[in-house]
Parts: structure tokens; sequence; C-alpha cells
């Protein structure tokens, strides 16, 4: 069975640092596109951050840049992204999304909860 699966959320004060992994099983991360959203109730899903499959390009939203950093590891199959000076409106559940072209192939993980309160 192919999935993702995303790690490392919790709870974090205003100004500290979390780093999220997805991780892909029954399947290499190789020639997936990466992208990290994020949804907070009652809100709409947002786009975070992008990553070409060699790790070439990287995009990010602007109410996080300068803030997080994605990252790949193909080796391991994991995409990472670093979460600095967080704030309570970072506050979602992040999920993982990989794309492939071919063949066209989609996955998302199940969300892990990002809590920064004080």
């Amino acid at each position: 069975q192919s999935q993702l699966v995303e790690s490392g959320g919790g709870l974090v004060q205003p100004g500290g640092s979390l780093r999220l992994s997805c991780e892909a099983s029954g399947f290499s991360l190789d020639i997936y596109t990466v992208a990290w959203f994020r949804q907070a109730p009652g809100k709409e899903r947002e786009g975070v951050s992008y990553i070409s499959n060699t790790g070439q390009t990287t995009n990010y939203a602007d109410s996080v840049k300068g803030r997080f950093t994605i990252s790949r590891d193909n080796a391991k199959s994991t995409v990472y992204l670093q979460m600095n000076s967080l704030r309570p409106e970072d506050t979602a559940v992040y999920y993982c999304n990989a794309e492939s072209i071919k063949p066209p192939m989609n996955y998302w993980g199940q969300g892990t909860q990002v809590t920064v309160s004080s």
C-alpha cells in the first residue's frame, strides 16, 4: 500500500520552531514534486511550500517566506518543512501532497497538527 505519513507536529510557543516530515511508504519520492498545505478550522486550505522532484526549485507562500524552509532527501523518500519563528496564525493541520506526471499519480498524507500558543 502506497501512502504518505506526516509527523513532527505539536504545541509550541510563539517564536519557537518545529520540523515536519513527510515520508513515503510503498513508493519512492524521487519522481514526485511535493507540496505542503495547511488548513485551520473554518478556513480554506492554503498552499505553504513546494519543492521540485530534484529539489532544484522551491516556492513559499508570502506568509511564511524567510521563516520556513522546505527540503528533501530522496534516498530516504522524505520531504521536510523546517518552521522557525512560528506565529499563532501558523496554527493549522499541515498536509503533505506528492504528485507525478508520468505516470499521473497523486498522494495525500493524513495531516499533522501544529498549534502555536503562549
